[in-house]
């Protein structure tokens, strides 16, 4: 027979809703809890919550806490640590903690616990006050477990001289060497950026487990150390060590960061052979590593191979088909993601934007930023924003542009100027290219592309007093322009080249290349764009600095190199100038090559004499 549970009014916070009823909720006859026993007994209503814990049983677990109250129980230590346990895994973090504040007498479990389930629920600043409080009181050292929970709270913050104390107690109470500890720290330290005290605790850790090394390969994606961490999965897999989800994403964000397409198929291959092929955060990395790596069919292969999919996986393949100049493919899937039911997010949105940018598709944009509000709740942030005044620039519509950057709620970002600068020497717009310039001076006084761009709109215009004045202003004050560098992966090595480059083994054979593809372009109309380069030198001068740009430099090694048929794929950490894309294009036609070159805006794919970007970029 069921009976309601007499209200107590000793259980009641302002703070948490619906914790007043726990005490008058009545469960079903199929519920987990039934009423009709003898609930004096407290090994049966202990039992009874650890049953509601396992089940994640929340309804249930309130009405045995009302139990535990009428019989009493609410000084019992044992109880109460029972409770803290459900509530946590149930998901009821406040609920958890108002037990534990009202606990008399707290042991090493309780502090444990409640520390573990702020960490876990993500309220990294509640475990690290607790963490403290504990140490106020004198309480014993917390368990292993709860000294990890509390390290990942500082991670989550980025909080780097909690860590050290934490790691020096850590130090002081040998639990440094404990695995979950250890891992703890080198992931804390690698996310503030401090790599190489996270290498000194992995070197140093006398047992690693597989979280350990995927959360030092990781690390060392973090901090750019793309090579490092292929390094570390490849001695990883010498070891036969089992891998993880986490891992093989990590060692496919380094393939994708350094456009190695081989190690990423290697991996791809570890993927399937391991059973996570399908995992759906493994494959969201391997769309995102074939796109960025220039490889759209194959990245589109592995999203339609998987049978369900999620936001995550819509997502990486809209932006690659954004990227890669396929803004149609983008815009279906886009619609298509709606009809399966799944709402698109401000990261969706992002991308679709951005594939309506680069192709000059302004009305499309307004709309799709408009839908984005009105219906589905996004509201736009900065990035959005930088979208639209993208899509206007590239379009000519510079004063809208600029309008728009104007009235936004917050402060325009350096590369929402500097889009609107590049669109300004696109169309001519010099007066408000000297508005932009003002603010990229301001905001990045020390980024020398800035003034030679303004130069550049100068020069179109013939105003040379102003290009002087440019120059004189960048030498005066000390700029550089940021060094040039391309990589190219060939027989599954990838080779750097910086502009101007002369350290390369086969220097010689690429120059003599370079002059000889030069010479054959010259025959079907190509001529060195040599405005593209600032440097006071002569015009031949200029034409040969243009010439050893590091992406031309990594083509003609991928011509010696690579196979006949072979595709070349390029990566570069600046935008592409003008005079190589122009010499792309004719390196294309002349060589029958498809050439696949990835700048810090999007890939050109250049084929036939034709860019897949159609001269909009």
């Amino acid at each position: 027979m069921n009976k309601k549970v007499p209200s107590s009014s000793g259980f009641h916070s302002k703070s948490l809703s619906g914790v007043s009823s726990i005490q008058s909720e009545t469960p079903s006859s199929e519920s987990l809890v039934w009423v009709g026993v003898c609930w004096t007994e407290v090994l049966y209503l202990q039992d009874l919550l650890q049953r509601c814990a396992r089940k994640r049983a929340a309804k249930e677990g309130k009405v045995c806490h009302g139990r535990t109250i009428q019989a009493g129980l609410q000084t019992d230590t044992l109880t109460s640590n029972i409770l803290i346990n459900m509530y946590s895994k149930c998901g009821l973090v406040d609920f958890a903690r108002w037990v534990f504040d009202r606990m008399p007498e707290r042991s090493l479990v309780s502090w444990n616990t409640m520390i573990s389930s702020h960490t876990r629920h993500g309220e990294e600043e509640e475990a690290l006050d607790l963490f403290m409080q504990m140490q106020r009181e004198g309480i014993t050292p917390p368990s292993e477990f709860a000294l990890s929970s509390i390290l990942c709270a500082c991670a989550a913050k980025s909080a780097v001289f909690e860590c050290q104390q934490l790691h020096a107690f850590a130090l002081k109470n040998e639990m440094v060497s404990n695995v979950f500890v250890g891992t703890a720290v080198l992931d804390v330290y690698a996310k503030c950026y401090l790599i190489k005290d996270a290498c000194r605790i992995f070197d140093r850790m006398p047992d690693r487990s597989a979280v350990t090394w995927s959360s030092m390969v990781a690390g060392y994606v973090q901090n750019d150390l793309y090579e490092e961490a292929l390094m570390l999965f490849h001695r990883a897999q010498i070891i036969g060590l089992e891998q993880t989800q986490f891992t093989l994403s990590a060692a496919l964000c380094a393939c994708a960061s350094l456009a190695a397409l081989i190690e990423g198929n290697q991996v791809h291959a570890v993927s399937i052979k391991t059973g996570f092929g399908s995992n759906l955060f493994v494959a969201a990395s391997l769309i995102d590593m074939y796109a960025k790596c220039g490889s759209i069919e194959e990245a589109y292969f592995v999203f339609s191979s998987v049978k369900e999919k999620n936001v995550v996986l819509l997502n990486a393949m809209i932006s690659g088909f954004s990227k890669h100049a396929r803004s149609l493919e983008a815009m279906i899937l886009f619609e298509k993601m709606q009809q399966m039911g799944i709402s698109p997010n401000e990261v969706t949105y992002v991308s679709v934007l951005s594939a309506c940018s680069h192709m000059g598709l302004v009305r499309k944009g307004q709309r799709y930023f408009d839908l984005m509000i009105r219906e589905h709740n996004v509201y736009p942030n900065i990035l959005h924003y930088s979208c639209l005044v993208d899509i206007l620039g590239r379009a000519g519509m510079t004063h809208e542009a600029h309008d728009l950057i104007e009235r936004l709620p917050f402060d325009a970002t350096a590369s929402m100027w500097g889009s609107l600068l590049a669109s300004c020497r696109i169309h001519g717009n010099l007066e408000v290219a000297e508005v932009a310039a003002k603010h990229l001076f301001e905001i990045e006084p020390d980024n020398a592309g800035n003034h030679i761009l303004l130069s550049n709109i100068y020069a179109e215009k013939k105003r040379w007093v102003e290009v002087a004045r440019a120059r004189k202003l960048l030498k005066d004050n000390g700029v550089k322009k940021e060094m040039g560098m391309s990589w190219i992966e060939v027989k599954g090595k990838v080779h750097k080249f910086v502009v101007g480059e002369g350290n390369h083994p086969q220097i010689a054979e690429i120059f003599a290349k370079l002059e000889d593809l030069a010479a054959e372009m010259m025959k079907l109309g190509y001529k060195a764009e040599i405005e593209h380069d600032l440097h006071d030198v002569e015009e031949d001068r200029k034409e040969e600095l243009l010439r050893h740009h590091s992406e031309k430099l990594a083509l003609t090694f991928g011509l010696i190199e690579s196979p006949p048929c072979a595709p070349i794929r390029i990566k570069k950490n600046l935008r592409i100038c003008g005079d190589c894309h122009s010499f792309m294009k004719f390196a294309s036609r002349i060589t029958g090559r498809k050439i696949i070159v990835r700048d810090t805006n999007r890939f050109h794919h250049f084929s036939d004499g034709s860019c897949s970007c159609g001269d909009f970029w």
